[in-house]
């Protein structure tokens, strides 16, 4: 793991920066800040900037920058619609947007948190065993996101607001010197099927039985794929499965997933800790919490990040950062 932390004066530069773009406007346009965003981030501290660089060309697997500024935070939202309504947390948002794209390109889903390009996570009344980020009291199990599409992010940003109880993100990689060879070579070949998670899926077409997003977007393809001797991963137990009659397939997937588990480590993240996440090298998942209602949960702000932002225009047909 790769890590920086700031010193007093680059966390004030970068603040100084946040304000000036939040002073704008007393209703920021968060979609087109992020538009502006590569321009932004060269008013980044030299040493950041050189750091970001380092991990992009290194392809390294997991970064951490600490000592940013959060802003003065609002109690905890009860959910992500409630963060939506009030813009809370907008300085950490602007934090986030400016430093993530000194890495890469942001971007957001159509299908989720209502197009938004900055996420709010934080626990959800009534979501505690769901099996999205609004979950709580089970564990978010470890996967790539958005595992089922061609465009997914080749990074995901998780800036930390607020972390009372220490609650762990949990990280693995796939090391191929490690994985038996027969199994690698299941892995290999496109015998996976690949589906949406629930964050895409509306719960109300969920409970009405409605598939049509998950048949429109479900894909075959490898887990391990790429550079055999650092291979890159797509996994996620929840939301994949062998293609139908495959049990050398099913039996490969039950493997990996017990070396993940066995092979993980944890990152305990403070707030003004954002860590940068290679969606290809590294799966990720949560410990459980138990949530406190009182204002002071967890509380996380997530960004996507592709390297190359054609690839998302080309896939919608438009110059549009929302994957629709």
């Amino acid at each position: 793991m790769d890590r920086l932390v700031l010193t007093p004066d680059e966390r004030d530069e970068i603040t100084a920066l946040v304000e000036e773009v939040l002073g704008r406007d007393s209703t920021p346009d968060v979609l087109g800040i992020a538009e502006e965003g590569t321009v932004l981030a060269e008013r980044l501290p030299h040493r950041l900037r050189d750091f970001l660089a380092g991990i992009r060309a290194d392809e390294s697997e997991i970064a951490v920058i600490s000592g940013l500024s959060v802003g003065d935070l609002p109690p905890t939202p009860v959910d992500w619609r409630a963060a939506a309504a009030t813009g809370a947390g907008r300085h950490a948002e602007i934090v986030l947007l400016l430093c993530a794209s000194a890495l890469a390109e942001p971007f957001g889903w159509a299908s989720q948190q209502d197009g938004r390009i900055v996420h709010d996570v934080c626990p959800g009344r009534g979501q505690e065993s769901s099996f999205t980020s609004a979950s709580s009291r089970l564990a978010l199990s470890l996967h790539t996101e958005d595992v089922f599409h061609p465009c997914r992010g080749d990074y995901v940003a998780l800036l930390c607001t607020r972390n009372p109880e220490q609650t762990a993100t949990t990280l693995a990689r796939l090391d191929a010197r490690e994985v038996p060879e027969d199994f690698l070579a299941v892995l290999s070949e496109d015998r996976f099927r690949f589906y949406p998670d629930d964050s895409h899926v509306p719960a109300e077409r969920r409970q009405a039985g409605d598939d049509r997003l998950t048949s429109r977007y479900h894909t075959v393809g490898k887990v391990a794929f790429g550079p055999p001797d650092r291979p890159y991963l797509r996994f996620d137990l929840d939301f994949m499965d062998a293609v139908e009659g495959d049990e050398d397939a099913a039996k490969a997937i039950s493997v990996m997933h017990d070396y993940l588990v066995a092979s993980a480590q944890e990152v305990v993240l403070a707030p003004g800790d954002l860590v940068m996440i290679d969606n290809y090298r590294v799966v990720h998942g949560r410990n459980p919490f138990a949530p406190r209602w009182d204002g002071n949960d967890r509380w996380l702000k997530r960004l996507n990040l592709i390297r190359d932002i054609r690839r998302i225009y080309l896939h919608n047909g438009s110059r549009s950062r929302i994957l629709g």
